[in-house]
Formats: structure tokens, C-alpha cells, sequence
């Protein structure tokens, strides 16, 4: 699964790069949100991280982009930060975060946040398939309804 990472100090960054790599994930790094930004407007990330305070667009800002853009697919996002009081956790998911991480990180909690983020976009991929499914056979019924109907014509009457 691909992971975008947004976070603006280079040691988090490559520590949250490395644990993700060894973990089995695809990870794209972004300096700052507004690089984050134009990577998730090019690519397809299920899974996105985000510090809160970062130059340009910060976190809760870029997750309201995110949310507010035109995709189908769902995108988990963790938004990761030194602030933990309740009012900023209160705001970080006000502005669409599923899910706040306080740094620094414990690896093991981030781990099991990852894989409660997986299971969701799991189960979103699940229903938009069995969605288009009933969709398909929607039609096969419509079509052998019309195909029955119009052979009901062609019969001789009585």
C-alpha cells in the first residue's frame, strides 16, 4: 500500500520512511504540505501522514484539501504532532483527520494505526466492488426482463 508522508524535520521524516519500508509499505516523502499537495494531486495514496506545523500548508490544511477533492477512493490520514491537548485533537479531526498520532511516536502505536487505517480502506475497496457487482447484476436482470417481455410479444395470442 502507498503511504505519503508530510513532515517538515528530516530526522521524523526518514524515521517514519524507514519504519513504514520495513513494514511493507510503498512511502512517498514531501518536505512540507504544500509538496505533499501536488504529490497526492499526481498520485494515489490510500494512506497519508501529516504533521500538523509545517511552512506553507500545514497539516489540518492539507487534510481538508484532501477531503475536499474530487477523489473516489477513500484516504485514510493520521495527523501526526507535538500538540496533544484536547482542543487540537478536537481540531485536527474537525479538519477530516481519522485518526492523531502525538510525537514523538511511539513505533508500535503507529504500526497498529496503520493497519486500523489499512482495514479501513480494505473494507471501502470491498464495498465499492460488491457495489459495482450489484450494479452488473442489475442489468443482467433488467436485460432478461426486457429479453422475456419482448419474446411475450412474439407469442400467438389466443
Amino acid at each position: 500500500m502507498k503511504v505519503l508522508i508530510a513532515d517538515d524535520e528530516p530526522v521524523s521524516r526518514r524515521l517514519l520512511q524507514s519504519y513504514l519500508q520495513k513494514w511493507g509499505y510503498e512511502v512517498v516523502v514531501a518536505a512540507d504540505g504544500s509538496e505533499a499537495w501536488r504529490l497526492f494531486e499526481a498520485g494515489d495514496f490510500p494512506l497519508v501522514i501529516s504533521d500538523w506545523m509545517m511552512p506553507g500548508l500545514d497539516g489540518p490544511e492539507l487534510i481538508a484539501k484532501i477531503r475536499s477533492s474530487a477523489r473516489g477512493n477513500y484516504v485514510y490520514t493520521i495527523l501526526l504532532t507535538a500538540r496533544a491537548q484536547k482542543e487540537d485533537v478536537v481540531a485536527g479531526m474537525e479538519a477530516g483527520a481519522d485518526d492523531f498520532l502525538s510525537k514523538p511516536f511511539d513505533r508500535d502505536e503507529l504500526r497498529v494505526r496503520l493497519r486500523a487505517g489499512q482495514r479501513i480502506i480494505d473494507l471501502e475497496q470491498h464495498l465499492r466492488e460488491t457495489e459495482a457487482a450489484l450494479a452488473e447484476q442489475r442489468k443482467i436482470v433488467e436485460s432478461l426482463r426486457q429479453a422475456g417481455a419482448s419474446g411475450r410479444e412474439d407469442e400467438p395470442q389466443p
